[in-house]
């Protein structure tokens, strides 16, 4: 489990499924532009189906028992509010992953999802031993985009076509951080930078990619 504040990230659940289903559901339409979709079969591939809670579930949990993999919902004063993953875990020389994430509309602006995401990358490059973390994300998606600038990842340029979204294969835009960046860990350079925001600052949307 990881915290800070109001703010906890910790493994998901087979119990979560109730919150899970009702946070999802109220944001259909504030997720469903960012949100991965399944593309048309090919003449000679099979048919996949969008996953059942505990399916997703059930694979997330595998990966994560392989070591490709860290699940997490993200809770907010109690209260289930959207999901973090750090997925595509790659050891050897590499030793990097990436993110994806979404948030409840209903705490948009509060913070949640910058640190959320500063908690978790602090968690990949000390505790986990990886080296770099990569954020994929639509080029349309300013919100989300807001949160990798916030905390300083790096823009490192476009990859055509990269995810089938909202029903059609999008380009991202690759945002990345290296352990070496952040020795002082992101979480704390992230809690001063928000310190220094002027009270009359607006806060910003932190929707992000959905998980």
């Amino acid at each position: 489990m990881l915290g800070d504040g109001d703010i906890v990230l910790r493994p998901i659940k087979m119990r979560d499924q109730r919150a899970w289903r009702e946070v999802n559901r109220r944001n259909r339409d504030w997720l469903r532009p960012w949100e991965a979709t399944i593309p048309p079969p090919t003449p000679s591939g099979p048919i996949a189906h969008r996953p059942t809670y505990r399916q997703m579930v059930r694979h997330l949990r595998s990966e994560a028992n392989a070591g490709r993999m860290l699940p997490f919902v993200i809770e907010y004063q109690g209260r289930l509010v959207g999901q973090l993953t750090v997925a595509g875990i790659t050891w050897g020389s590499m030793c990097s992953g990436h993110i994806g994430y979404w948030v409840d509309e209903a705490v948009a602006g509060r913070g949640v999802m910058p640190t959320a995401v500063a908690l978790v990358v602090d968690h990949c490059f000390r505790t986990v031993g990886l080296h770099r973390i990569e954020v994929c994300i639509r080029p349309e998606n300013g919100p989300s985009r807001r949160v990798v600038e916030k905390l300083g990842f790096r823009e490192e340029g476009l990859r055509p076509r990269y995810l089938h979204i909202d029903g059609a294969w999008r380009d991202h835009l690759v945002f990345a951080l290296t352990a070496e960046e952040v020795p002082e860990g992101l979480l704390g350079r992230w809690q001063r930078a928000r310190s220094q925001q002027t009270p009359h600052s607006k806060p910003q949307n932190t929707q992000g990619n959905p998980a």
